[in-house]
């Protein structure tokens, strides 16, 4: 799953995914995507949308800092670390939400300096085009690469979802999002969003 830590919805679709490693034989591996680099220069934005993306970029080059030090493993609790302060905890995104992530995983505090350095953006634009490119880039967070039935990725934006789905709830959504994902030619579904994201 490609993430933005900020996106409500990419957090309930991460927390979704890792309900369904407890009822599917599925391993969850996290990857950094922005949705600053997604919308730069885009034309037509909403104004409330274009200043909740000002902050953005900060915690996205912090994770890829992370990831280049300590490997795409540490991802998953680092997500998880921001995500907690972010949509839980409501922190306000900057140096102390990072200093406090990073200490909580006992990793180099140091690496809280990458959000206001361009040091790790190469790194971060290729994870994001990795991520993005398979689904077309009007498209963002969350994106999923599952392997398809002939073995080749198969990649899609979503699923969107609110509240998470838990147990076995989790594992049919799964089981549904794989099917219609790996039929050939399948390309929407989608219906209007009709609340604000809980987050669990």
């Amino acid at each position: 799953m490609w993430f933005d830590p900020k996106c409500p919805w990419a957090w309930n679709t991460s927390r979704w995914l890792l309900e369904v490693e407890r009822v599917r034989d599925v391993e969850v591996r996290f990857h950094v995507m922005s949705l600053w680099l997604l919308n730069e220069g885009r034309q037509g934005l909403e104004e409330w949308y274009r200043r909740w993306l000002t902050d953005t970029l900060g915690p996205v080059r912090v994770l890829v800092a992370a990831e280049q030090k300590y490997g795409t493993p540490v991802l998953r609790d680092l997500y998880t670390a921001f995500g907690d302060r972010i949509h839980h905890g409501k922190v306000p995104i900057g140096p102390g939400l990072y200093g406090d992530a990073l200490a909580e995983l006992g990793l180099d505090p140091g690496l809280a300096e990458a959000a206001e350095s361009t040091d790790h953006d190469e790194a971060l634009l290729l994870s994001h085009r990795a991520g993005l490119d398979p689904i077309g880039e009007d498209l963002g967070t969350p994106a999923i690469h599952v392997p398809g039935p002939d073995g080749r990725v198969n990649a899609f934006f979503g699923p969107v979802v609110s509240p998470v789905p838990r147990g076995e709830a989790a594992g049919g959504l799964w089981d549904g999002v794989l099917l219609v994902s790996a039929t050939p030619g399948f390309f929407e579904l989608k219906r209007s969003r009709t609340e604000s994201p809980r987050v669990d």
